[in-house]
């Protein structure tokens, strides 16, 4: 496996009085970045681990759920938290409520789902094409953060298509707005998670701000992230699907990031201990075994990604009730197998093939329109 040398002028990523070292950042994802998943990310290296994505709405009408989601080890520094929000009162009111009552020590703003459910309704990845809209928000948050010094940071996309680009406008506006970075994924609203990320785009983003920009897409393994950031000059990276599955991924970011060689290639009985670590974890942190074990069985494939495991017992390893039947069926598989190189480098997660984007009637016909989509609000949290 080729070893990428760390980029030798790389510090530590600033977010306020913050310092993140090394400059990784954990993506917020639906259903997976909970309390559970970021300790045991954390467990293998440092970097900032983001919580599922609340909404505004939610946080303002103090709905019972999304406070539950707003959860974090003791230990965990800095809290970050991402928002999603549309409008600039609520965006305002919502960020007031994390710095009141000391919910977080930094907010992300996500301008970057491409989910249609968002997009149809103006949120998401689409709306940065209301600039004045995108620039009230950003403003908005920052503005309400700045009395307890909380870093506010946007994450977006480059745009809705390759015919309606704005990254770097939106870009620009974040910075004058204040944010303390900027983070981009490298597709548009229609790639979805298909193709390949384009790392030209944040290498122009990182050219046009002065602000740390970070870079997200297609970083599969630690020297992913050294190329990205020698590519494009980032201060950072933003890891997604990279990671499911593969907790370790960290641990290779921290040795990357510190010029050093070692990249894990564990055992399966290595995976099998991180696998019920991972239930262990989800079970303290919902109370409930069950519910863990049901919530545990969308990781089973990421983790035995590759492996050659008999259909019948990955089919109960999805199907787990308990950590008693989990512990049997982990017991059944060969812990000296060996990690199965073939899939390093390779997506993991969702991906799919480019589509339509659907946005409100007459989106695209002013980018100074500033009124605040109707509907677009979202009542639940985590996306």
């Amino acid at each position: 496996m080729t070893v990428t040398a760390a980029p030798p002028a790389l510090r530590p990523l600033t977010l306020g009085p913050h310092q993140v070292w090394p400059p990784v950042v954990l993506a917020p994802m639906a259903g997976i970045t909970n309390i559970a998943f970021r300790k045991l990310c954390r467990e293998q290296g440092g970097g900032l681990y983001v919580c599922e994505m609340i909404t505004t709405t939610a946080l303002v009408e103090r709905n019972p759920k999304t406070r539950r989601m707003i959860a974090f080890d003791p230990e965990e520094r800095p809290r970050s938290l991402q928002l999603y929000g549309i409008d600039p009162d609520v965006t305002a009111a919502a960020v007031r409520i994390v710095v009141e009552e000391n919910l977080a020590d930094h907010i992300d703003l996500n301008f970057g789902c491409p989910v249609p459910k968002v997009t149809r309704k103006g949120g998401g990845s689409a709306l940065p094409w209301r600039r004045r809209l995108f620039a009230r928000i950003v403003r908005a948050a920052v503005d309400a953060a700045a009395p307890a010094g909380v870093p506010v940071t946007v994450k977006m996309r480059k745009g809705i298509d390759d015919e309606h680009l704005t990254y770097v406008d939106a870009g620009l506006a974040a910075q004058d707005a204040g944010v303390a970075a900027v983070a981009l994924h490298g597709r548009t609203a229609a790639q979805r998670y298909s193709g390949q990320a384009d790392w030209d785009a944040i290498a122009t983003l990182k050219q046009a701000l002065d602000v740390p920009v970070l870079g997200n897409g297609d970083i599969w393994e630690a020297d992913d992230a050294l190329r990205m950031v020698a590519h494009t000059g980032a201060d950072g990276v933003v890891v997604g699907r990279g990671c499911l599955g593969r907790p370790w991924l960290f641990a290779d970011l921290a040795a990357a990031f510190n010029g050093r060689s070692e990249r894990a290639l564990p055992l399966l009985g290595e995976v099998a201990t991180a696998m019920r670590r991972h239930a262990e974890l989800l079970s303290e942190a919902f109370g409930s075994e069950r519910d863990a074990c049901t919530d545990f069985r969308k990781h089973v494939a990421w983790y035995l990604k590759g492996f050659p495991i008999g259909s019948e017992l990955r089919r109960s390893l999805a199907m787990i009730t308990s950590l008693a039947e989990l512990d049997d069926l982990l017991g059944r598989l060969d812990s000296a197998e060996p990690f199965p190189t073939d899939t390093l480098g390779q997506p993991r997660g969702r991906t799919n093939s480019p589509g339509k984007v659907f946005l409100p009637d007459g989106w695209l016909d002013s980018r100074d329109d500033e009124a605040v989509p109707e509907g677009a609000e979202l009542a639940d949290s985590g996306g």
